[in-house]
């Protein structure tokens, strides 16, 4: 396990949500300077474009064409930017209480968009081709609509902030059936999904990693590692490999579980502190992190071999 950390140029701007393309180019949004940024990993150059100045970009995506989408947190907005051009697009919510688009993403077709509303209680999908958008407000109120993942047969999947439930939608009608967590004070900041569909979430308020089986409505959950009180916040899977941050720990801690074995292993993140709130897989299995307090985007390089996951940290 290596790993790589870059300042990015505007500081204070809340750099977060990264992803890397299939050139092996790095996107972040700069949240609180309203910025979209581009990293090259191979020279460390990077280049930043301001959107207006109310979007507050909250979470990006991107299309096949290599168009970065962002979610106009602040200013209720779904945007796009073709960095080749320059060119900024904003689509506006259809509904003056939409305020708050948070975390997008593409469906298979790469046309369609899907995104959660965390304050306006809200689930979205837009036609990006003709920009028509579509809104649902969650049935629980205040669930905080947060992460959202889509499985093989294209149903979305969504995390809630403020409740203990996990919610699937319907893809053609956008009806919402909600999974009830077995602890009322749970609360999910993000999900993941294995090859087998599999729904996987951090427990972020009672600092544990949790399974729930579509087919079958059984859920598990396992302690991490390093203690109830961590706050586990971001989450992706690579190669059916779970990882997630410990957010509540300094230095910030980098966890993998394997569920074969159900083992723990962690590792520290070197620049100690900032909070990872999201991570993502990268096209060649890696993830590309960030700490969004200390004005760094990170590549975190995994071990291809088999690791040793006995240790808890």
């Amino acid at each position: 396990m290596t790993f790589k950390e870059w300042v990015v140029p505007t500081l204070g701007q809340r750099s977060r949500d990264p992803l890397q393309l299939a050139d092996g180019t790095i996107y972040w949004a700069g949240q609180y300077g309203s910025l979209i940024g581009r990293l090259n990993p191979r020279t460390g150059e990077m280049k930043e474009w301001k959107l207006a100045p109310a979007a507050r970009p909250h979470s990006i995506v991107n299309d096949p064409a290599g168009n970065i989408w962002y979610t106009g947190n602040a200013n209720g907005t779904i945007g796009k930017l073709n960095p080749a051009t320059g060119q900024i697009t904003e689509f506006k919510m259809p509904d003056p209480n939409a305020r708050d688009p948070h975390t997008p993403i593409f469906a298979k077709d790469g046309t369609t968009l899907w995104f959660t509303l965390q304050q306006s209680n809200m689930i979205g999908r837009m036609n990006t081709v003709t920009g028509d958008i579509k809104l649902v407000t969650v049935p629980t109120a205040r669930a905080l609509p947060y992460g959202i993942k889509i499985n093989s047969r294209g149903i979305p999947w969504v995390s809630y902030n403020g409740s203990n439930k996990l919610a699937e939608l319907d893809p053609v009608t956008m009806a919402i059936r909600e999974h009830v967590l077995p602890r009322p004070e749970t609360t999910v900041r993000r999900l993941a999904l294995t090859s087998d569909d599999m729904v996987w979430y951090v427990n972020s308020s009672l600092g544990a990693l949790g399974r729930l089986n579509p087919k079958t409505g059984e859920i598990k959950e396992w302690p991490s590692p390093s203690g109830a009180d961590t706050h586990p916040y971001a989450i992706e899977v690579v190669d059916d490999i779970i990882w997630y941050n410990e957010s509540r720990r300094r230095p910030d801690a980098l966890v993998r579980f394997d569920p074969k074995t159900e083992k723990f292993q962690s590792w520290a993140i070197p620049s100690g502190y900032g909070i990872i709130r999201n991570m993502s897989k990268t096209p060649d299995g890696n993830l590309v992190i960030h700490q969004s307090s200390s004005n760094r985007i990170g590549l975190v390089t995994i071990q291809k071999s088999p690791a040793n996951t006995t240790s808890r940290r």
